[in-house]
């Protein structure tokens, strides 16, 4: 099974780019995750990607956010968002059911920088998506993928020095992730306490980082600011992952960055790449 996580920002925008990817590129993908589409459920383009044999399932939102996952795969259950009216407000969150796996779609707030209003509701949101991943009995197999808005560790980012205490970056939002997905990391500090939290079971001790797994010494982004041509410096962040529960582990068999729509004038790109998984099953 071959797996993939994608911020497109702007399904419409990028429509013409996604689907010269998905034909000229990797023409095998099976289950596709869209984030930040931007566009109402009714105007997603269905049939576009019907025609590559995909079974779209969205949870869109106009202008802003905005979920979708494609399927070339029967897809068995859905959830739309986190049961919460005052956070699925902001379509984020799109779980579905696939090959007996759940598949967590998700697009977590951008957040602030500390003290705003942005970086409480972004301390909040983790909260209340936290709870909704623990709502998996032990036994399911589930894997979390998409833009997270945290890049885990220093060689996750192009200049930690330059980078540090910016949005994303923050050291007690990476200590507090670090410490969920790696159980044995233990040198945790906590200077805001809230925060930490927050986010420290999002992830959960039983979900593994699977590209770090794999390549554990290798610099990769997947994300870089339109500006100044930061992807032609590689000048980036890595905020886009696939989560995979440790009972599903032993059967990724590899994980890697796509730049082909990423590194292009035209069709202009997404500012994130996607993240393929690819899966046996």
């Amino acid at each position: 099974m071959k797996i993939c996580t994608f911020n497109v920002n702007s399904i419409r925008a990028r429509k013409e780019l996604i689907i010269r990817w998905l034909t000229e590129k990797e023409t095998d993908i099976d289950i596709l995750c869209l984030q930040e589409i931007k566009v109402e459920d009714g105007l997603f383009p269905y049939e576009d990607f019907e025609k590559l044999g995909y079974t779209a399932i969205v949870y869109g939102q106009k202008g802003y956010n905005g979920v979708a996952t494609l399927s070339r795969i029967p897809v068995e259950q859905v959830i739309k968002g986190l049961s919460d009216e005052y956070f699925d407000s902001q379509k984020r969150v799109l779980t579905t059911k696939i090959g007996g796996i759940w598949f967590v779609n998700t697009y977590a707030p951008h957040g602030g920088l500390r003290g705003e209003d942005k970086y409480y509701y972004k301390l909040d949101w983790y909260k209340k998506y936290r709870e909704f991943v623990k709502s998996f009995s032990p036994e399911e197999k589930v894997i979390l993928l998409g833009d997270f808005n945290v890049a885990l560790e220093d060689i996750d980012v192009w200049n930690p020095d330059v980078l540090k205490d910016s949005i994303g970056v923050m050291e007690e939002e990476r200590q507090a992730l670090m410490s969920v997905i790696q159980p044995d990391f233990k040198d945790l500090k906590k200077p805001y306490q809230d925060l930490s939290e927050a986010l420290m079971s999002v992830i959960q001790p039983d979900f593994v980082d699977a590209f770090r797994y794999l390549y554990p010494d290798k610099k990769q982004f997947t994300w870089w600011d339109y500006i100044g041509g930061a992807v032609w410096r590689n000048e980036g962040m890595r905020i886009d992952y696939i989560f995979v529960r440790k009972n599903l582990i032993d059967r990724v068999r590899d994980v890697y960055v796509d730049m082909w729509t990423r590194r292009r004038r035209s069709p202009k790109p997404s500012d994130h790449a996607p993240v393929i998984g690819i899966i046996e099953v």
